[in-house]
């Protein structure tokens, strides 16, 4: 039985490329200065396709170093967790976790260090600039238990915020404030339903939110996963090994190669599980949260949330359910939505801006919790053959530009950059990949976010198999 997210597009390249002077279609504006970089799974070794999940492939982060007007370098390198570097016959880099795969789902920039997250307790981990493993990263020793796939920058002040999960936290998450320094300087535990999948959180200039929502750990097919050999053993102690928190042993061999970890993800749907929203001031604490009842959904991506008169404003991705009828992804359309949460009445109202699947929602970071104009996001959910979409939704305008890429291509996330810190909202360009089915080769478009017309492209020889997040990292 095949497996899409093994094939096509989706397909793990084999081997680790530095290429130099890429060819430039158009021109690539002068202001950029630095690297864009861009995580997903790329498993490695033999893989079940039944069982395979896209979710816990091992790590692969995709760079292009620009600098006056020309793509330097390409590189693109594992991450090396224990688990991948044994799989590719290396011992682990530097500092690590006991095991698991390496961190496979965003990359940023943050206090000198580049760093590849994962969520649900996985360690985060530091590359160099030219994206090579240096070892787990624990902020200098200053939090415990993993970290987030999706930390927001406060853009007055430049700190992380994150919320991250875990089904070894039981019925808790964590709140968490990364300094400028590269240091925890506040962490609070939050109480939740269960052990949801809290994949994202929102963030305004006064208050964090919480998406407690109905895919949480479900411990039944926890247990049939397997380990190496077939050695059979607890659940939690599985799930540990493939996040990076303990040792798997292995028991005798004949010296032929291990199978990797069974990779079917160990979270799904749970009807019984209520939806609910929680708010909490910033500097407040578990107790300070106020929860809201929502009807049953899902959320892996908000756009971007703001204040409003005593109403929290949130545009998201809402998926109908997730991880139900099909384990390896959604049973619905991701459609654009907005919730505001009205602090004084004590209600969600919700609406529907965009009843186009799309994902990947992005806006201007520098309007990170601020109210926004724009917001970009792929559509999801066709196929090839009928085209790559990107939308630009202007929320002041209540109206959505397109821009067609084509039949045979495939596009992802796109990160917005000023083209100067004091440019406006759209002033500044668009850069992801975009993947030609016909050739099997990718290129990192850089769009105008004015008109989304191309002013440069960046050709690379191969693919870039399709992934998850990835930022704009300024040398500066």
């Amino acid at each position: 039985m095949g497996n899409r997210y093994l094939e096509g597009g989706f397909a793990p390249l084999q081997q680790e490329f530095t290429l130099t002077d890429l060819p430039v279609t158009g021109t690539i504006p002068d202001h950029l200065d630095g690297r864009y970089l861009r995580n997903g799974p790329n498993p490695v070794g033999e893989l079940d396709p039944e069982l395979y999940h896209w979710f816990i492939g091992d790590g692969m982060v995709h760079g292009i170093r620009i600098r006056d007007g020309r793509a330097e370098w390409y590189r693109n390198r594992w991450v090396r967790g224990p688990q991948t570097s044994r799989a590719l016959g290396e011992e682990p880099h530097g500092k690590a976790a006991v095991t698991g795969i390496g961190a496979n789902t965003n990359v940023i920039g943050h206090a000198g260090r580049t760093l590849a997250i994962f969520e649900g307790g996985g360690s985060a981990y530091e590359l160099t600039d030219e994206l090579d493993t240096v070892g787990a990263c624990d902020f200098d020793g200053t939090l415990t238990g993993g970290y987030t796939a999706h930390p927001k920058r406060d853009p007055e002040t430049g700190e992380l915020h994150a919320v991250s999960y875990s089904f070894q936290r039981g019925n808790t998450v964590q709140y968490s404030v990364i300094g400028v320094d590269g240091r925890a300087r506040r962490t609070v535990d939050i109480t939740v339903g269960g052990s949801p999948m809290m994949h994202d959180f929102s963030l305004t200039e006064n208050y964090v939110v919480f998406y407690d929502l109905p895919v949480t750990f479900d411990s039944r097919t926890a247990a049939e996963m397997t380990v190496p050999r077939g050695l059979r053993l607890p659940a939690r102690l599985i799930l540990s090994a493939l996040v990076g928190r303990v040792k798997i042993p292995s028991p005798p061999t004949s010296g032929a190669a291990a199978p990797p970890l069974d990779r079917r993800y160990p979270y799904s749907w749970n009807p019984k599980y209520p939806a609910r929203v929680g708010v909490m001031p910033r500097s407040g604490g578990n107790a300070d949260v106020r929860w809201f009842d929502i009807e049953p959904c899902y959320v892996f991506h908000p756009m971007n949330a703001y204040e409003e008169d005593g109403v929290i404003v949130l545009d998201l991705v809402r998926y109908p359910t997730m991880f139900n009828a099909d384990p390896h992804g959604p049973s619905g359309p991701a459609t654009l939505d907005r919730w505001e949460v009205d602090l004084a009445a004590g209600k969600v109202r919700d609406s529907r801006i965009d009843d186009r699947a799309q994902e990947f929602p992005r806006v201007d970071e520098r309007l990170v919790g601020r109210r926004h104009r724009y917001g970009y996001a792929a559509a999801v959910g066709g196929h090839l053959e009928s085209g790559a979409v990107l939308f630009k939704h202007d929320m002041r305008a209540g109206t959505t530009a397109t821009r067609a890429f084509g039949s045979g291509k495939g596009l992802g996330e796109f990160v917005f950059e000023p083209m100067s810190p004091d440019a406006g909202e759209d002033e500044g360009v668009l850069m992801g990949f975009v993947y030609d089915a016909p050739t099997d080769r990718s290129e990192l478009a850089i769009l105008d976010a004015g008109t989304l017309e191309t002013v440069a492209s960046i050709a690379l020889p191969h693919r870039v198999p399709a992934g998850f997040h990835g930022n704009w990292v300024p040398a500066n």
